[in-house]
């Protein structure tokens, strides 16, 4: 089999009702891209039929490649494990639940093929969603945007396609639970978006219940911003303006004989260390912001085309120099 251009990486867990009518419409879309492709099933360590079903499809399209997960390691690191068990020149990650239509991944190589490192695709219609559901999302993109520098777009989700050098960048990342939605934009590269709607589960239950919700919107927070940890810097400031408001009042009472004795001395000490203790964390939270950052060991930037070497290379640069 040909070297495939695109891959098409698909996390799965318990998804035995969803995986034949998945199949059925993915294949003939793929089948339909004029281009060597390959599937890439990483199932993470599911308890149901779904293992079965995969080898019986393996069997019988020779497309279908199935990577398998000794213990369920959670949605993003299935597809951080099939980032890097893909070897097409595009990679596509998708959901197998098929809110995300499959349709679209020609429209997305289309534009890859244009020169987007990155093509998102952006729901231009989530009725499908409950109202819950929307408007908390839309709240959370924009308290990370306001915490963060990721320039992400609250209505695209990890449905996307990358270009090999972005997924070669996104490998090389050192970190830990990081939440791909957000670190997929902060790399920079340039990107280009495909809208379609989304549509319903088409069979199954969702994987992510409320409590994973939390849980992702918890590592998305920490993984892409030290906000909270300066928030005591913002805090102790506050905190030193609050005690001085106290310390005058207290004054103020003290010189008017409205308190008892012992009272203007002790509110005092209290505010300024309660201010002072603040910005201390402050302080503390600036210095661990800054190892948080150094372990992450983001590379500064990425070299798209060096005119010493004959081809573009996809990986990073160190510090000094020129992009």
């Amino acid at each position: 089999m040909a070297r495939p251009e695109i891959s098409i990486v698909i996390p799965m867990f318990n998804e035995e009702d969803v995986l034949p009518l998945l199949v059925e419409r993915l294949r003939p879309v793929a089948d339909g891209l004029d281009t060597a492709y390959e599937v890439v099933a990483v199932d993470d360590g599911s308890r149901d039929a779904t293992p079965v079903l995969l080898q019986r499809y393996h069997r019988e399209w020779p497309q279908l490649r199935v990577v398998r997960l000794r213990a369920n390691a959670g949605h993003q690191a299935a597809i951080s494990a099939g980032l890097a068990s893909a070897v097409g020149d595009y990679v596509v990650t998708l959901d197998a639940d098929l809110q995300d239509p499959p349709e679209v991944i020609g429209e997305m190589l289309a534009k890859a093929r244009a020169g987007a490192d990155v093509v998102y695709g952006v729901r231009s219609d989530r009725s499908t969603d409950s109202t819950f559901k929307r408007v908390t999302a839309q709240g959370f993109y924009r308290v990370v945007r306001a915490m963060s520098d990721a320039d992400v777009h609250s209505d695209a989700g990890d449905f996307r396609l990358m270009s090999r050098a972005t997924v070669d960048a996104v490998n090389g990342l050192p970190e830990h639970n990081r939440v791909l939605r957000f670190v997929v934009p902060a790399l920079g590269f340039p990107s280009d978006t495909v809208e379609y709607r989304r549509e319903v589960r088409a069979a199954g239950e969702t994987k992510y219940p409320l409590s994973k919700m939390l849980r992702l919107s918890a590592d998305s927070i920490t993984g892409t911003s030290v906000g909270p940890l300066r928030a005591a810097i913002w805090l102790g400031l506050l905190g030193a303006v609050v005690a001085v408001g106290v310390v005058a009042y207290a004054l103020i009472a003290r010189a008017q004989g409205h308190v008892v004795t012992g009272w203007t001395s002790t509110v005092a000490v209290v505010a300024a260390m309660g201010a002072l203790q603040l910005l201390c964390l402050g302080i503390l939270g600036e210095y661990l912001g800054r190892m948080w950052e150094m372990l992450q060991a983001r590379p500064s930037y990425f070299i798209a085309y060096d005119s010493q070497r004959e081809e573009p290379r996809p990986g990073s640069a160190g510090e000094g120099e020129l992009p």
